[in-house]
C-alpha cells in the first residue's frame, strides 16, 4: 500500500470452523464483519461474539484475537486514527444495514488508486457509521483467580445448573466473594453474567443452524419458552426474527 492514495483500506478472510488468528492489534481502526458464521472476539476486557450481518468496532492498538465458532468469512474495513468518531474508543458489536454491507463490499472489489467513485463510497461509509445501533454482546470476565476459573468453567459447560453455592466450593471461595468479584471486574452480578454467557454460547449455535430446543437445553434452559423470554429480554426480539433481520 506504499505510495498509494487512499484513506480506508480493506481486506477479506475467511475462516475454517475452529480457525483461530492469535493476538495481534493493528495501527488503524478496524470494522471486522461477518457475512457468514460466528466470530468471537477476544481482549483483555472479555470477549464480544459475532452473529451474521453484525460487526465488532475495534479501536487501534487494542491487542485482540479471533476466532471462528463455524465456517467464517470476514470482511475487514480499516479506517486512520480521527477518521471515525461516531463509534467509541472501545470495542463494541454493531447491527450492519444492507447499504452499509455492500459499501463493505464494494470497496473490497474496487481497485486503487483512489478515484472519485471509491471516494464516495468511503465518504458514504464512514457517514453510515454514525447510525449504526449497538448491541449488547460483551461477555465481560472478572480478573480474581477464582472468579475467572469459575467463569472459564462454565462458559465451557453452559448447560451446568447448579447454583452458586455448590459452584462456589469448587474453586475454594465463598459465594459473596465471587459475587462482590463478579460484579465489582465485570460490571454484572453473578446471575447477569452467566445470562449472558449463556446468550452467547446461543447465538454460536442458532448461528450453525441448531433448532431452539436444542439450543435451549445445551445452555442450561429447562425449556424453551424459559430461553426464548430471555432471549427477547437482551436483545428485544425472538431468536427467529434476529437471525433473519438484515
Amino acid at each position: 500500500m506504499d505510495g498509494v492514495e487512499t484513506s480506508l483500506r480493506a481486506s477479506a478472510l475467511n475462516l475454517p470452523e475452529g480457525g483461530l488468528l492469535p493476538e495481534h492489534e493493528h495501527r488503524w481502526d478496524q470494522l471486522a464483519y461477518a457475512v457468514q458464521g460466528v466470530m468471537a472476539v477476544e481482549t483483555e476486557q472479555g470477549c464480544w461474539v459475532v452473529p451474521p450481518h453484525r460487526a465488532v468496532w475495534l479501536p487501534a492498538s487494542v491487542p485482540h484475537r479471533i476466532r471462528a465458532g463455524g465456517p467464517l468469512a470476514m470482511r475487514n474495513v480499516y479506517f486512520p486514527p480521527d477518521t471515525v468518531r461516531a463509534l467509541p474508543r472501545r470495542c463494541c458489536v454493531v447491527g450492519v444495514p444492507p447499504l452499509l454491507r455492500e459499501l463493505i463490499l464494494d470497496l473490497i472489489g474496487r481497485p486503487l488508486p483512489l478515484g472519485n467513485t471509491r471516494a464516495h463510497v468511503e465518504a458514504l461509509l464512514v457517514e453510515l457509521l454514525a447510525e449504526l445501533d449497538q448491541e449488547p454482546l460483551i461477555l465481560p470476565m472478572p480478573r480474581d483467580p477464582r472468579a475467572r476459573r469459575l467463569a472459564e468453567h462454565l462458559a465451557a459447560h453452559p448447560d451446568d445448573r447448579r447454583p452458586l453455592d455448590v459452584l462456589a466450593r469448587e474453586v475454594g471461595a465463598s459465594p459473596r466473594t465471587l459475587q462482590r468479584a463478579f460484579l465489582s471486574q465485570a460490571g454484572l452480578s453473578f446471575r447477569q453474567w452467566r445470562q449472558q454467557m449463556r446468550l452467547h454460547r446461543a447465538l454460536v449455535l442458532l448461528a450453525e443452524g441448531t433448532a431452539v430446543t436444542a439450543v435451549a437445553s445445551r445452555v442450561g434452559y429447562e425449556s424453551p419458552s424459559a430461553f426464548v423470554a430471555m432471549f427477547r429480554t437482551l436483545l428485544g426480539t425472538t431468536p427467529g426474527r434476529y437471525f433473519n433481520r438484515r
